[in-house]
C-alpha cells in the first residue's frame, strides 16, 4: 500500500521494535506495560550475541547458578509477552521512514507504525578460520567482561593490536594464568599508554607478525590454536584454554544505510533521549553504543528509548491525516 494513498493503512502499530536482544526486550517490556502492544522483529536469532552466550554471571539479578544466555533471553521474552508484546520470528528486510506512517517488511508481513525502535545490535568480527564457530560459547569469546571469570588459572590467546585488545588482555589477567597476544604486525595500534602498562604486566605476552590458522579443541571444549608467522610463514601450535578475538566490531545498521544518520563506522546517531534524527524513530543498544557494549548496559538503553517513545505518542495527538508532513525533531 501506497503511504501516498488518502487510504490509510487498516492496521497501524503504535510501535514496532526492530531486535531481540536485550535492549529490544526491554523496549517490549516497558512499551507493553506502557500498553502499547508493541510487535517485536526477532531477526535471525532471538536474543542477538545473548542468545549465543554459555554462561551469564554479571547481569544484575540472575542469580541463578550457571545460568545461560539463552535462558535470561527466555525469561526476558516471557516477561515482556507477559504484559502484552508481540514477538514475529522474522526479519527486517526493508524499512521506509519517509512519511507519518513507517513502513516496516519483512520477509512474511508488512507492518505500518507510528513509531519504531531500532535495536539490530552489533556483532564481532570474526577470525573465519576453522573452529572459530564450534567453540564459541566453548573457550571461544569477544567479551573477557562477560567470560573472564572462567578463566582463572588458565592459559588465554587474546587476538588482536588495538585498544579494545589491551584493555581486555589487561582484564583477562587477573583471572589467567598466561595472556598472550597474538597480533598480525610487528607494532600494536593501542594507544601508549595501554601499550606501557601491558609490557609491564608479567603475566602479558606477545607474539608478533601471526595469525590464527585454526581453533581445535577436545571434548566440546577449546585446548590449542594453530598459528603461522607472516613473514617466515613457519607454523607452530600453542596450547590454550580459552581465546577472545578482539579485530573490531560492526554495527548491524547495512538495513538504515541513507535512512538513518550514522558516524564513520555506521554506528546510528543518537541525542540524550535515543531519539534519531527522523521523528518517531529511536535507536538503543550496541547499534549506538561502540563503547561499553553489555547487556545491562543494552537493557538500560532500551528502557530509555521506550520511555521516550511512550512519550512521543502521547504527545503526538491524533493519527496524522495520510500523506500529511511527519513531524520535525525539532517539534517534539
Amino acid at each position: 500500500m501506497d503511504r501516498y494513498d488518502e487510504t490509510t493503512p487498516e492496521n497501524i502499530e503504535e510501535v514496532v521494535i526492530i531486535g531481540s536482544g536485550p535492549a529490544g526486550l526491554t523496549a517490549a517490556l516497558y512499551a507493553a506495560r506502557a500498553d502499547l502492544k508493541p510487535i517485536v522483529i526477532t531477526g535471525d536469532a532471538l536474543g542477538g550475541q545473548l542468545g549465543t552466550t554459555s554462561e551469564v554471571e554479571n547481569y544484575p539479578g540472575a542469580a541463578k547458578e550457571h545460568l545461560t544466555g539463552p535462558e535470561l533471553i527466555d525469561d526476558m521474552r516471557s516477561q515482556a509477552e507477559r504484559f502484552g508484546a508481540r514477538l514475529v520470528y522474522d526479519s527486517v528486510t526493508e524499512v521506509d521512514f519517509t512519511g507519518p506512517f513507517h513502513r516496516v517488511k519483512t520477509f512474511g508481513e508488512e507492518y505500518w507504525a507510528k513509531s519504531v525502535i531500532v535495536t539490530t545490535g552489533a556483532s564481532p568480527r570474526k577470525l573465519g578460520v576453522p573452529g572459530e564457530e564450534q567453540y564459541t560459547g566453548y573457550g571461544v569469546s569477544y567479551c573477557a567482561t562477560c567470560d573472564g571469570f572462567f578463566f582463572r588459572d588458565k592459559e588465554v590467546i587474546v587476538v588482536g593490536g588495538g585498544d579494545s585488545a589491551l584493555e581486555e588482555g589487561l582484564f583477562l589477567t587477573k583471572f589467567a594464568k598466561r595472556v598472550r597476544v597474538i597480533h598480525r604486525r610487528d607494532e600494536l595500534r593501542a594507544g601508549q599508554l595501554l601499550q606501557s602498562r601491558a609490557a609491564a604486566n608479567e603475566k602479558m605476552s606477545f607474539i608478533w607478525n601471526t595469525v590464527v590458522t585454526a581453533i581445535e579443541g577436545e571434548d566440546g571444549a577449546v585446548t590449542r590454536v594453530l598459528i603461522e608467522n607472516r613473514v617466515t610463514g613457519e607454523t607452530d601450535v600453542l596450547e590454550a584454554d580459552g581465546v577472545f578475538i578482539y579485530i573490531g566490531h560492526y554495527p548491524n545498521s547495512a538495513l538504515f544505510d541513507g535512512i538513518l544518520e550514522m558516524d564513520e563506522h555506521g554506528y546510528v546517531l543518537t541525542d540524550e533521549r535515543k531519539r534519531t534524527g527522523i521523528a518517531g524513530i529511536f535507536a538503543a543498544g550496541e547499534i549506538n553504543d561502540p563503547i561499553f557494549r553489555q547487556a545491562i548496559t543494552s537493557a538500560g538503553e532500551g528502557c530509555k528509548a521506550a520511555m521516550q517513545c511512550e512519550k512521543y505518542l502521547s504527545e503526538l495527538g491524533a493519527v496524522p491525516e495520510p500523506g500529511g508532513p511527519g513531524r520535525s525533531l525539532a517539534s517534539w
